[in-house]
């Protein structure tokens, strides 16, 4: 054991480089009310610093050294620089430095049951489902979720029971600072290849992940990378869902229209748990319901409160947010950045009964977009119209010489332009009444709905 291993035991005064980020927020609530003492810095404005103050926790704008004031340790956000003024100042006095992801692990071992979901795909929307469902049952978790949940008007709450739910994420292995009770695997698909290299090298990842969790691993039965990743594990109980009926939890009775929201009866082992009506479009959606549901059964939930709750549960932001309507034609926002999560929305999609569905695109990293560009067209073939911008670089160089250009190549009809600004002029030069524009990726195209909403609203 090292000594930041139980640093929660020996200090009070924490201090948040990036207080404001949506990781940093809840975990900062929570350890606020199991009264240590914070403070906080960032360097834009938002509805989460806003929450911060209310509680009376001091929060500096910009980064200064003298921030860190008289802190025992500092925790800072992993797109936070090493030369970051605070940080240098905190090695400088021997004060502790935490990234994000090993404070959550640190935090989660707080509390006598964790659950923390991991999955290349839905974790944000699943976490929120289950939070969802332990509230509506009376069960009181605390929760760090990725995007906001409109129940509790955020992406974090604290609770009073001994159980927290929380996002598991897979990306440079941060999720192997958590030791859950239960973990739930969504499914696994080839992404973050510029870390993990290879197929094998994730499921790796995600069997250590299974290796330290001590109580219940709740697994995709269907996923066969996946049931590869829980492969000899005895530490824990393995407990399935799917869609097939050889898993311990099922959809069974599933409506017979085609339509983009799903109806079904949940099962357990054969048994059904009562009928679910969902309100947020599409298959993956009902299977991340599934697996809502089994995590919050094994632990205590009730089937009445874990049906009546799925079928309330209107999503997260940006995973499938209506924005609003404007004359008759309706703007949305999706987090989908990989071809799975793009051909699940899409498909959704185009079922909603809209005259005309039209696809905005950011492509999100350069190596994501060449190692996937076949996977990528294939999936902006369902809707439409496709609209792109240049790829989004994060933290990457294009050492692969691809551009946005290369991925229109491959679907006829698609356009790209070099600013959002251009983008809102075509789509609505273009929308018609009755039609879906659906803004897409995990960068900032959002802000690209934003402007379009904006003109919308400023023409009325």
């Amino acid at each position: 054991m090292n000594e930041i291993d139980n640093i929660l035991d020996h200090v009070k005064k924490l201090h948040f480089v990036g207080i404001g980020g949506s990781g940093m927020c809840p975990m900062a609530e929570i350890l606020y009310h199991n009264g240590y003492l914070l403070t906080g810095s960032d360097v834009n404005e938002s509805d989460t610093l806003d929450r911060i103050r209310n509680y009376g926790i001091p929060v500096f704008m910009g980064h200064r050294a003298e921030n860190i004031g008289n802190a025992e340790a500092v925790v800072y956000t992993a797109a936070c620089k090493q030369d970051n003024p605070e940080l240098v100042a905190a090695r400088e006095k021997g004060i502790p430095t935490l990234e994000r992801s090993v404070m959550l692990g640190l935090l989660t071992k707080k509390f006598r049951c964790p659950v923390a979901v991991s999955g290349t795909h839905g974790k944000t929307t699943t976490t929120g489902m289950i939070t969802q469902i332990l509230i509506d049952a009376g069960m009181d978790p605390s929760a760090i979720i990725g995007g906001k949940l409109p129940l509790i008007g955020g992406n974090g709450r604290v609770g009073k029971s001994d159980t927290i739910v929380c996002e598991a994420c897979e990306y440079v292995d941060t999720f192997l600072q958590l030791h859950p009770a239960v973990s739930v695997i969504l499914n696994i698909d080839a992404d973050h290849l510029d870390y993990f290299k290879t197929v094998d090298n994730i499921i790796h990842s995600f069997h250590q992940f299974a290796t330290q969790t001590s109580a219940l691993i709740i697994v995709n039965g269907d996923d066969e990378r996946a049931m590869k990743s829980v492969e000899g594990i005895t530490n824990a109980k393995i407990v399935t869902f799917g869609f097939s009926d050889k898993n311990d939890y099922y959809p069974a009775e599933m409506n017979e229209e085609d339509t983009a929201c799903e109806d079904f009866t949940l099962m357990h082992c054969g048994e059904k748990l009562g009928r679910v009506s969902l309100i947020v479009p599409g298959e993956h959606n009902m299977l991340n319901a599934v697996a809502a549901a089994a995590a919050a059964h094994s632990i205590g939930a009730a089937p009445a409160p874990i049906c009546s709750s799925l079928s309330k549960f209107s999503g997260v932001h940006r995973r499938f947010e209506i924005l609003g309507s404007f004359d008759g034609v309706t703007v949305a926002d999706d987090f989908a950045h990989h071809p799975t999560e793009l051909t699940a929305v899409l498909s959704s999609a185009v079922k909603m009964g809209y005259r005309e569905v039209w696809a905005v695109f950011q492509p999100h990293t350069y190596s994501r977009t060449y190692t996937l560009l076949d996977e990528f067209a294939k999936a902006l073939s369902i809707p439409h119209h496709v609209v792109m911008t240049e790829i989004l670089a994060v933290r990457e160089v294009n050492s692969f010489q691809i551009h946005t250009s290369d991925l229109a190549a491959k679907i006829p009809g698609s356009r790209w332009f070099g600013s959002f600004e251009d983008i809102a002029d075509y789509v609505m030069e273009h929308a018609k009444p009755g039609d879906l524009i659906l803004t897409l990726g995990g960068g900032d195209i959002y802000k690209c709905a934003n402007l379009m909403v904006n003109r919308y609203q400023a023409k009325k």
